[in-house]
C-alpha cells in the first residue's frame, strides 16, 4: 500500500537513475530511508567499476548500514526504480529491510514477484512489505529510452 512520502522518496531514486544514465550505465537508482530521512543512495555502476555487484540497491544498502552502524536495517524502507534482481532481493532480505517500494517491474529478472518472489519467500526467516508501481511510467520510460539508445 502506498504511503504519504513514497512519491517524494521515489523521485530521489529516479534522480540516482539519472546519474547512472549519465555514466552510460543501466539507469536504476535507489535510496534507503530511516525515519523519513535518506541514509543511503546508489545507482548502477557495473560498467564503471567493472563488477557485477555494483547495483543501485547494494550501494544504497552498504551506505545505510554504515550510517546505522549495523547490517540490520529493520526499520528502513528501500526505494528503487526497477524491481530488484535476485542478488539485490537477497541482500534486502539478508539486511532485514522492512519495506521495499519499486517503480516498474523487471519481467526478465524481477524477484519481487515477476520471475520469483524472494522478498516474500515463506521459507526464509524474513519477509518484506512491498509496494509497487510508484512513478511506474517514469521509471519504466527511463529504462526503455536507455535500451532503445544502445540497440
Amino acid at each position: 500500500m502506498m504511503k504519504k512520502n513514497d512519491i517524494y522518496f521515489m523521485r530521489y531514486a529516479v534522480e540516482e537513475a539519472g546519474l547512472a544514465l549519465a555514466k552510460n550505465e543501466v539507469p536504476i537508482g535507489c535510496v534507503v530511508t530511516l525515519n523519513e530521512e535518506i541514509i543511503g543512495r546508489g545507482h548502477n555502476e557495473n560498467k564503471t567499476r567493472k563488477s557485477a555487484i555494483y547495483h543501485a540497491e547494494i550501494t544504497a544498502i552498504a551506505q545505510a548500514s554504515e550510517v546505522v552502524g549495523d547490517w540490520r536495517l529493520e526499520d528502513c524502507t528501500l526505494y528503487v526504480t526497477i524491481e530488484p534482481c535476485p542478488m539485490c532481493a537477497g541482500a534486502i532480505v539478508q539486511s532485514r529491510i522492512k519495506r521495499v517500494v519499486f517503480g516498474a517491474r523487471n519481467l526478465k529478472a524481477g524477484c519481487a514477484g515477476s520471475v520469483l518472489n524472494i522478498l516474500n519467500e515463506p521459507r526464509f526467516n524474513h519477509a518484506v512489505e512491498v509496494t509497487e508501481g510508484v512513478l511506474e511510467e517514469e521509471c519504466g520510460n527511463v529504462m526503455s529510452a536507455f535500451f532503445k539508445r544502445i540497440r
